[in-house]
């Protein structure tokens, strides 16, 4: 399931791949760049979830063994 800085990155990954394809189907460069620069985004935002998710589980993890 995953936090919403993860959730929103898989959002913004799966709308850049359709930019990307729609780019490449029309032959529209800067819709494909746009696409590209969106899953990047996204990347980031997940990785940043990912992160957020393991620094929780870390702190939970120690105020457990308090």
């Amino acid at each position: 399931m995953g936090n919403e800085q993860q959730n929103e990155g898989r959002l913004e990954q799966g709308r850049g791949t359709i930019k990307e394809k729609v780019g490449e189907a029309t032959d529209n460069e800067r819709m494909q760049r746009e696409g590209e620069y969106d899953k990047a985004r996204g990347n980031i935002r997940e990785g940043i979830g990912d992160v957020r998710e393991d620094i929780d589980k870390t702190v939970d993890d120690w105020q457990r063994g308090h």
